[in-house]
């Protein structure tokens, strides 16, 4: 009953919906760019090793330059350039997508390792300075009101700018004819070529967006929480990402609310010294929600009719 009840207490803390915002924005990110590009008809489960990539990159530029958002945009072009890996296997060679984004995954943890090695030897990568981390920005005035000052309006600056990135990219996807023609890939290809759309060119953009979101989500990660990089940090978050996009039925939103829950078990296991549970079984937690919205939505979830298919022209 003592862990029940600290449990209980805990969820009506302020600091673990604040904990809990910035953990489910650090999987937003990715979610939005699987969405993207899943909607447009192209599998991403590489989004691991592009935040991955992105981390390690974003701190090489923070460490090398002092400047986190030259850093961060250092980060978000590693990840496009993966993404770009991906597009090229994925599309243009019509490649197996899933194998594709396994490879990279791979490829991005070995390179990272390497790149360690190599650039700074045996000893660790280094911290970044306070200075120059991705700033916390409290609200003036919005902070001060009680539990949800702190919530919403005490946060990194990331958080703000992944709101916006969610609210954008519902209004693109379901509000503009560019996203009309992403939907149109997605589900017919062949309907969108015969209507004069450039099915490859949607494909590419959608699938490098993914890759600049996931970059972005590394560089939180990397400069605006851990402030370094040791390997694997990103800890199968591209993977509760693109749980949290099955989820949400790929839409926004949907996988937004997904990773808000993700979001919670991380925060809970983050918070474990004040409550009396093993650390070790708190760990699994958000691994263990992954599990459970999987093996009960999955079979529920209806994807693009055409993602996963790669597109050859004058098909049928």
């Amino acid at each position: 009953m003592s862990a029940i009840g600290d449990i209980l207490h805990l969820l009506i803390t302020a600091n673990l919906w604040q904990a809990t915002l910035a953990a489910a924005i650090l999987l937003l990110l990715p979610a939005l760019g699987g969405t993207i590009s899943e909607r447009s008809g192209v599998v991403n489960i590489a989004m691991e090793g592009m935040m991955l990539t992105g981390a390690f990159f974003g701190v090489a530029a923070d460490l090398a330059w002092h400047n986190p958002w030259l850093a961060t945009g250092v980060a978000m072009l590693a990840g496009a350039l993966m993404a770009m890996v991906h597009a090229v296997v994925s599309i243009q060679f019509r490649a197996d997508q899933i194998v594709s984004g396994i490879a990279i995954n791979i490829f991005a943890a070995g390179l990272t390792v390497f790149l360690i090695n190599r650039i700074y030897g045996l000893q660790d990568v280094g911290h970044v300075d306070q200075s120059a981390l991705l700033p916390n920005i409290n609200v003036p005035g919005l902070d001060q009101i009680p539990f949800l000052g702190k919530v919403f309006f005490q946060q990194n600056v990331i958080v703000y700018v992944a709101l916006v990135l969610l609210v954008l990219t519902h209004l693109v996807l379901f509000r503009t004819r560019l996203g009309l023609r992403i939907r149109a890939v997605g589900e017919h290809p062949q309907a969108a070529d015969t209507a004069g759309i450039n099915v490859f060119a949607i494909r590419y953009g959608a699938v490098v967006t993914s890759g600049l979101l996931s970059g972005l989500s590394g560089a939180f990660l990397a400069i605006g929480i851990s402030n370094t990089f040791v390997p694997n940090m990103t800890d199968g978050r591209g993977y509760i990402a693109l749980a949290a996009m099955i989820f949400g039925k790929w839409t926004p939103f949907g996988a937004f609310v997904a990773c808000l829950i993700f979001g919670l078990g991380q925060a809970i296991y983050d918070n474990n010294s004040i409550i009396h549970i093993s650390p070790y079984l708190l760990s699994m937690l958000p691994y263990l929600l992954t599990l459970i919205v999987l093996a009960g939505l999955v079979g529920r979830s209806i994807p693009p009719a055409a993602d996963g298919l790669p597109y050859v022209p004058g098909s049928e």
